[in-house]
């Protein structure tokens, strides 16, 4: 059940607690209504047992109008299923008095079958009776005293008992399939809809992740309006913290660089001394250290606003205008194909800032042609979202596997003759990882460097 939904699982455990109770509640049922049919067919053979009794006890009927006052004709049917016998157990010969439908068959005695008489003085229990059939049956010794001894049996056919509970059976599964059906139903009608609140809140959510909402709008249950309340604050609370640290972050820069640049001016001012120079070179290097660390700080508190998307064709056009215009005297052609629909989740600025620096190392290697390609790419697995992939192709001398690896790395220059502090690569790598993207060099098929960067989409 891993991943599944909260619909599927409350769904899928309704559905297990229906279909439980249900199944428990039809076999009580059935139980209590076999029980009941149960004693309902033995109240009738007690009815028959108690008129046999009576008319042994009054033998002064002639024998050919005895026992003809059960009223039940199935008594006369030979093998009928209904039978009733009186043998005499204190005579050796055993005389015995059957319904005519025993023909020349006897009962068994419940006794021989381990059935117990009961408070009423009777055995109850089933047998097998004359054609296989399974009987109920029940049975009472009867002491007359001088009159003698007799036991008599009443057995009828318990297929009635078997018939009526099948029956019932079948319209009480039929009746609780209905009832699972429609409990189903209405369990899934109210999933569906007491959860949908919860799923516009997600919605709402992943418009907020994406760019196309700020906030969480429109009216909620009172049980889900707390939780709305409390996510708006949260991104409040966010973007007031990256307001925060923007904030320290232009202060910090303001607050390093004066120092800094009264450091260098002072040592400039003796330009023939050695430690003057050296003061010089090692205040270049803060100033790079300086400015890499707090363009990170920077970066990172804008990747932290929830919400921000750009346009990503408008801002490479322009970044492609602009390179045109710095190398119109080489004769650079500079191509772009772009997807109108391609978004970044990210701002502008930083966009502009890794492609921007990918364009112009591109620009200052290229012999001729330069290359960019915007591409969006469909999302790699279920949930993410898709991926945007900016390639920029060079037609220059292109770099080895080794010349990657360092010109990656911050500071790293291979060419001194080209201007640049050697930051603009490691800054896009660091940017792209920030943003939980990645940049990739390798050959392009124009012959020179192809750098392809990939970073969150729309």
């Amino acid at each position: 059940m891993r991943g599944s939904s909260l619909a599927t699982r409350l769904f899928l455990s309704a559905t297990a607690w229906v279909v439980v109770i249900l199944v428990i509640t039809g076999v009580v049922l059935s139980s209590v209504y076999r029980d009941a049919t149960e004693r309902a067919f033995d109240r009738r053979l007690n009815l028959y047992l108690r008129t046999l009794i009576a008319e042994v006890a009054t033998p002064d009927e002639p024998p050919d109008r005895q026992f003809q006052s059960l009223g039940e004709p199935l008594f006369e049917l030979p093998l009928s299923g209904w039978y009733w016998q009186v043998v005499r157990t204190d005579s050796e010969k055993g005389e015995a008095r059957v319904s005519r439908s025993l023909w020349d068959k006897k009962l068994p005695k419940l006794e021989e079958h381990g059935a117990e008489l009961t408070a009423a003085g009777i055995r109850l229990g089933y047998v097998d009776g004359p054609e296989g059939q399974n009987l109920r049956m029940v049975e009472r010794p009867v002491d007359l005293g001088a009159d003698g001894k007799f036991l008599v049996s009443v057995a009828g056919d318990s297929s009635e008992i078997f018939d009526e509970t099948r029956s019932f059976d079948y319209y009480l599964g039929g009746t609780f399939a209905a009832l699972g059906i429609v409990l189903l139903l209405t369990t899934i009608f109210q999933v569906r809809f007491g959860l949908a609140p919860l799923k516009r809140i997600s919605e709402s959510i992943a418009d907020i992740r994406s760019g196309r909402a700020e906030r969480l709008e429109g009216e909620f249950p009172v049980e889900i309006a707390p939780l709305a309340r409390e996510t708006n604050a949260l991104i409040d609370a966010n973007r007031e913290i990256v307001e925060r640290a923007r904030t320290h972050v232009g202060n910090l820069a303001h607050a390093i660089k004066t120092p800094l640049s009264v450091i260098v001016n002072e040592a400039a001012a003796h330009p023939v001394d050695p430690f003057a120079s050296k003061v010089l070179e090692q205040a270049d290097v803060m100033r790079d250290q300086v400015a890499h660390h707090l363009e990170r700080a920077r970066i990172a508190a804008r990747v932290t606003v929830v919400g921000t998307v750009t346009e990503v064709a408008p801002a490479i056009e322009a970044l492609r205008r602009t390179m045109e215009k710095i190398h119109r005297d080489r004769g650079l052609i500079i191509e772009l194909k772009a997807d109108p629909q391609a978004k970044f989740r990210g701002e502008r600025q930083d966009l502009e800032e890794m492609a921007g620096n990918l364009v112009d190392n591109a620009c200052k290697w290229a012999a001729s042609q330069v290359l960019i390609e915007v591409l969006v790419e469909p999302p790699l697995k279920p949930g993410a979202g898709p991926s945007l992939r900016i390639i920029v192709d060079d037609d220059g001398r292109g770099l080895s596997a080794a010349e990657r690896a360092q010109v990656s790395r911050r500071g790293q220059r291979l060419d001194e003759s080209k201007p640049g502090s050697g930051l603009g690569l490691s800054i896009v790598v660091d940017l792209a990882g920030l943003y939980g993207g990645s940049l990739a060099l390798g050959d392009a098929p124009i012959g020179g460097l192809r750098a392809e960067l990939v970073l969150p989409g729309v």
